[in-house]
Order: C-alpha cells, then sequence, then structure tokens
C-alpha cells in the first residue's frame, strides 16, 4: 500500500518517503523536515497511535494523517485525541487522500499546548484528562473528543455538521440527536456537580463553549 501511495504521489508531482517500521519513521524525521505523514495504525514495531504520542512529545509538530483498517467506531476519536490532525479509514480513494494531503500541507508545524486551558476548563488531548480546577473528570473518548472541539473554539457557535465532522465519521446520519445527547452528558459532568454552565445552546444554530469556560 505503501509503495501504491508514493507511486500515484508521484504521478501528481509529489515526493514521498517511505518507513516500514515505527523506528525508522522517527529516526527519518529527526533528519528530514516533511511536509505532512501518513501514519499507518498498524505498525511492525508499534502502534501507529501510540507512534504518533511519541511524536508529539518529542515536539515533533508535523501534520499527521492516520491510516486504519480498523472498523472501532472510536479510532476517529483515538486518532485524534494521539495528536493527529485527520484520519482516513482504508480502503480509500487516493482523491480523497491527495485531497486531505493537500490541505494538511497549507497549515504550519507551529507547536501546539500539551494542554488546552479554557477558564478552569483544562484538557490534555494526547492522554484523554479533564479537570475542572483541580478536580478531575472521567469522560470517555468520544465526550473528550467532543469537547476538545469546543475548547479548541472557546465563543464560537459549532452547528451540527461542525460537530459531527469533528468527533464522529464524516459518513455518519446527520440527522441523528446524537450531538444533543452528548452534550447532555458533557454537561452532566463538566458543568451540574460544579454549578456552572459552560455549554451554551444557541437556537437554530448549534452550541459553543463560553469564553471562559464557565469560570
Amino acid at each position: 500500500m505503501a509503495a501504491g501511495i508514493r507511486r500515484a504521489l508521484r504521478s501528481v508531482n509529489m515526493i514521498g518517503d517511505i518507513a516500514s517500521t515505527s523506528g525508522r519513521a522517527c529516526a527519518m524525521l529527526a533528519d528530514t523536515p516533511y511536509d505532512v505523514i501518513v501514519l499507518d495504525g498498524i505498525l511492525p514495531d508499534a502502534d501507529g497511535f501510540a507512534t504518533c504520542r511519541q511524536l508529539r512529545s518529542v515536539g515533533e509538530w508535523t501534520p499527521i494523517i492516520m491510516l486504519t483498517g480498523r472498523g472501532g467506531t472510536d479510532d476517529r476519536a483515538r486518532g485524534l485525541h494521539a495528536g493527529a490532525d485527520d484520519y482516513l479509514r482504508k480502503p480509500f480513494a487516493f482523491s480523497d487522500l491527495l485531497t486531505r494531503l493537500r490541505v494538511l500541507a497549507r497549515r504550519d508545524s507551529a507547536e501546539r499546548p500539551v494542554v488546552i486551558r479554557v477558564g478552569s476548563l483544562r484538557l490534555d488531548p494526547a492522554a484523554a484528562r479533564v479537570w475542572r480546577g483541580e478536580q478531575a473528570i472521567r469522560l470517555s473518548t468520544r465526550e473528550c473528543a467532543l469537547l476538545e472541539a469546543f475548547m479548541r473554539s472557546p465563543g464560537q457557535v459549532l452547528g451540527h455538521h461542525q460537530l459531527l465532522d469533528a468527533v464522529w465519521n464524516i459518513g455518519h446520519d446527520y440527522r441523528s440527536n446524537v450531538i444533543e445527547v452528548y452534550v447532555r452528558y458533557l454537561r452532566e459532568k463538566i458543568d451540574r456537580p460544579f454549578g456552572v454552565r459552560s455549554l451554551e445552546t444557541v437556537r437554530g444554530r448549534g452550541y459553543r463553549l463560553r469564553r471562559d469556560g464557565g469560570g
């Protein structure tokens, strides 16, 4: 598959190198700057998600797109929590991969904070850990991914489509009430026990996290 992707990239005048193991990939990244990393979820010597976390932990901020054949519904969230910028499930069309590569290549690789802070809320996406003040909050993988989407855009209204694309597979049924359900879950965990209201409903548009994170 890697060889096929490299041949396809050459056909559109893009250059790609292949690392067959996690160790080799890390060594290559230490020596050569790349525009985008295409990272398989399963490697001979390591789990791709663990490799992604390792790269981010040492300050490697090149955009990453995860490729995986896993069918688990939480894999997209797992990849994003590990530090990936995008996620593509196999089998996939090369045109889809190419579009995503071009989008990611336009991003810079500036360092992103390890812990996101909005008011008294803190989120460590890689470790999937959340706190309000000094109190740890247990969230599911999906709840963490939804909270991350809000915390990366405090004060902004996020619509259903944006939230579904950020947390669930793009093919998820847009008519579903899954967003309402998970927003309610979040409110029950990050707001109600602390007597605050950080997640606001904007009628007809979606939801937003207050800029102060509820205090």
